[in-house]
């Protein structure tokens, strides 16, 4: 179990949403690396300022829309797991790039039921389950795989109708009913914050989670690892880590500023960047 991050820590951190489309482009091995080491030393600040142990977050890169040429820089800079939102565009660059034996990949984008057989395949991770249909139909394919998952619960810490994700009161009986899914490992909790200037309410979010957590503890499904936080993108993933996350999903930060809309990758008024 994580120490609790210093609830005094941090709090005149600021959101860098305003940075969106200005992350310049990451184009070689080096690039990576620096981008990488600037990223950790955020997180590592951070951690410094609430307390926590830099070891217990985890930087998870999201490459969506960055293509395998790119993708293979950033493994030889040193990424190892990748975070996608689309589970198709996933899939063919795990296709593409099957010779790096120890590339995983993240799925942290929504998952309908039909495209459960292209998770159960290739994936590690999927950070978005808020459905039991999704839960029954990923658990059939794993079994049929011979695999498991790691799974995060999204959880709507917002109450914005436009994000994915249960509502907080209906999370404890949704945890309830995924024992039945042997296949599914749950590792914790997952949440995008308002995608807002205000770091205050950005906090807040991030303070949601950490706390409906902390409430579930004691009546956890046996077996159920709730310990896992994944909070936080390239615009406020330091207020996530001084709030208690134990992943960040960092795309643009690393990668560089991508060249289509976020309306390409969320639903309309979802959340901001990764």
């Amino acid at each position: 179990m994580q120490d609790p991050p210093d609830p005094a820590a941090g709090a005149g951190t600021q959101t860098r949403h305003d940075l969106h489309g200005e992350y310049p482009r990451a184009a070689t091995v080096e690039d990576f690396c620096h981008n990488l080491a600037a990223v950790q030393a955020r997180i590592d600040a951070a951690c410094q300022r609430a307390g926590r142990d830099p070891g217990q977050v985890r930087l998870l890169p999201v490459s969506k829309t960055v293509d395998p040429a790119r993708i293979r820089l950033a493994h030889a800079a040193g990424c190892t797991m990748l975070g996608e939102n689309k589970v198709q565009e996933a899939f063919a660059k795990w296709e593409a790039m099957a010779d790096l034996a120890d590339l995983r990949w993240s799925l942290i984008g929504h998952l309908q039921t039909n495209k459960a057989r292209y998770v159960a395949r290739f994936a590690h991770e999927f950070q978005a389950l808020d459905s039991l249909r999704v839960a029954e139909a990923l658990d059939r394919r794993l079994q049929a795989e011979g695999r498991s998952l790691d799974v995060f619960v999204q959880v709507n810490t917002s109450g914005e109708a436009s994000k994915y994700g249960l509502a907080p009161e209906a999370v404890a009986g949704f945890l309830r009913g995924l024992p039945a899914f042997a296949s599914l490992k749950v590792r914790g909790l997952m949440t995008l914050a308002l995608f807002s200037p205000d770091p205050t309410r950005v906090r807040e979010c991030f303070i949601a989670l950490r706390n409906l957590r902390d409430g579930l503890r004691q009546d956890t499904p046996a077996g159920m690892d709730l310990d896992g936080l994944s909070m936080g993108m390239s615009g406020d993933y330091e207020i996530a880590v001084e709030e208690g996350a134990t992943v960040v999903r960092v795309g643009q930060a690393i990668f560089g500023a991508r060249a289509l809309p976020d309306s390409h990758y969320w639903p309309a008024g979802a959340t901001g960047p990764t």
